[in-house]
C-alpha cells in the first residue's frame, strides 16, 4: 500500500512537535482530544489545528503518519532544508553543502537515510551513500 502523503505543512507542524521532545504517543492522545494549545507556543506561524483536520479525515491513517512514517506529497528545496533541520538536526554548512541541484556531502546513518528516502516526494532522488556522505538531487 505504501506510506500515507502528507502536505509539507502537515509534516513541519509535525517535526516540529517532535523536535521539542514530544513522544509519538502523547502527539497522538493530544491530538484525539483536540488539545493542542500547548503546541501554539512552539511556532506562532503555523496552525497545529492541520493535525486535528488531518486526523479527522482517517484517524487510522493519521496513526500509521505518527508512527510508521510519511512521505512528502511535493517537497521544495527550502522544504527539503527545512525538514532535514527539524527532522534530523542537519544545517547548511556544517551537515551538508547546497549544490546546484540539490544537497551534497550530506551525512547520515543508514537509518536517518532510510526515514529521509521514505519521506520524499518523488521530485527527488537520493544518490546513494559513499562513505556515509549522500547526494539528494531534483529529478
Amino acid at each position: 500500500m505504501g506510506l500515507n502523503k502528507i502536505t509539507l505543512m502537515e509534516a513541519y507542524l509535525i517535526e516540529t512537535i517532535r523536535s521539542h521532545g514530544v513522544s509519538n504517543d502523547y502527539l497522538l492522545t493530544q491530538v484525539e482530544q483536540e488539545d493542542i494549545s500547548e503546541w501554539e507556543e512552539l511556532n506562532t506561524n503555523f496552525d497545529f489545528n492541520g493535525l486535528i483536520t488531518l486526523r479527522n479525515q482517517n484517524p487510522s491513517a493519521f496513526e500509521d503518519i505518527i508512527n510508521e512514517g510519511y512521505s512528502i506529497k511535493f517537497l521544495t528545496f527550502n522544504g527539503l532544508q527545512n525538514l532535514l533541520k527539524l527532522k534530523f538536526n542537519k544545517q547548511s554548512g556544517k551537515d551538508f553543502i547546497i549544490g546546484e541541484k540539490g544537497i551534497n556531502h550530506l551525512v547520515m546513518t543508514d537509518q536517518e537515510m532510510q526515514i529521509l528516502k521514505q519521506m520524499l516526494s518523488s521530485n527527488w532522488v537520493i544518490t546513494e551513500k559513499v562513505e556515509n556522505r549522500i547526494k539528494v538531487e531534483l529529478r
